[in-house]
């Protein structure tokens, strides 16, 4: 089973600086990848309507930008000084 997922769920490797939430919004981004991919596959096909692909592709769209303001990603904050501690 596992290499059954591998294959249709293939993960990268995180390269970027490693804290908790990038991961998580990379695991997130790396699975919106693989969903758009699969959508963009069957509506090329003829397996899935145009209109149903570009709903499908924009949900998916709002939840990884959910996430992102979730997780904070993208937000800069002034490091904490030594007076905050």
């Amino acid at each position: 089973m596992d290499k059954k997922d591998d294959f249709l769920y293939p993960r990268g490797r995180y390269y970027g600086h490693v804290q908790p939430e990038n991961l998580v919004f990379n695991a997130n981004l790396q699975e919106f990848a693989q969903r758009v991919s699969y959508i963009c596959n069957l509506e090329t096909g003829g397996k899935l309507p145009p209109e149903d692909a570009y709903e499908q592709i924009r949900s998916l769209w709002k939840q990884l930008k959910r996430s992102k303001k979730q997780l904070r990603i993208g937000k800069s904050f002034p490091p904490e000084s030594e007076s905050d501690s």
